[in-house]
């Protein structure tokens, strides 16, 4: 059975009617989308998040464009799997978050002050206490990777005040870490080195450094993405010109493989 193509829209209103109601045929009418379930779905939906990341990074706005539709799918896809549940309708979902963000707004929806980016964070962390969250923290998600869980777990408890008032004081915590990281391998070649102890004065190095990059605003997650790609042109250039000129990397001297990097970052 053919079905009816929904035609395109050309309000924002009407081209997501448009992917609901594709989502609510699929849902009838396709074997592989009829199978899924919300535990099903959630790695894919991690995929496309981490697609869509990337283009962000890239710049490339019409990949944006597409991985965007393809995250929007998986949220009305949840909430089609909710409403056959009879948990939740799509509707219900959107009100609620409509609701939230109106109440977390009170110097646009109502009298409240807030003329600074520094207060509305603020006033943000102190509604959601007063709506019942136990902690600052118990909104940084468990399953965070660890880099991005440091950054929001810093920024959290900033929004209420705790945190370095001057840059410096940050920067002096990172050298006093780094300290600390060293002196866990200057030891005597008698000395066997504590390695569980090493570890965890190597997260606390990291951890000062991710605040330190936080005052100056930059992202750690974002920075260190950037290294990645840098690195990963690099060594692809490498394994390029070394495949060009008949070698194997694993063949060469590291002064040889210098002069393709070298080479690459010129490029």
């Amino acid at each position: 059975m053919a079905y009816e193509i929904p035609a395109p829209a050309d309000t924002a209103g009407g081209a997501f009617e448009r992917l609901v109601g594709i989502i609510d045929t699929l849902r009838v009418a396709c074997p592989w989308d009829m199978k899924q379930t919300m535990e099903s779905l959630r790695l894919l939906s991690i995929e496309e998040l981490y697609e869509l990341t990337d283009a962000i990074l890239d710049k490339d706005y019409q990949e944006v464009k597409k991985e965007l539709g393809d995250v929007m799918v998986h949220l009305v896809f949840y909430a089609k799997i909710a409403t056959e549940e009879k948990q939740f309708t799509l509707v219900e979902s959107l009100n609620a978050v409509c609701e939230k963000l109106i109440s977390r707004h009170p110097h646009i929806y109502g009298d409240t002050q807030a003329e600074t980016e520094e207060i509305v964070k603020s006033n943000w962390e102190q509604l959601k206490l007063k709506e019942g969250n136990r902690s600052v923290l118990s909104g940084v998600p468990k399953g965070l990777p660890a880099l991005v869980k440091a950054y929001r777990i810093q920024d959290k408890v900033r929004g209420v005040g705790f945190d370095w008032e001057d840059k410096a004081e940050v920067w002096a915590k990172v050298e006093e870490e780094l300290d600390e990281f060293k002196q866990e391998f200057n030891i005597s070649e008698a000395e066997k080195i504590d390695m569980d102890k090493a570890e965890a004065e190597f997260g606390d190095l990291l951890f000062s450094l991710i605040n330190y990059g936080r005052h100056l605003g930059i992202n750690p997650e974002n920075a260190l993405e950037r290294t990645n790609k840098k690195f990963i042109f690099r060594f692809n250039h490498l394994e390029k010109r070394a495949a060009e000129a008949g070698k194997q990397l694993k063949d060469m001297t590291l002064a040889e493989m210098d002069v393709y990097w070298n080479e690459a970052k010129k490029l």
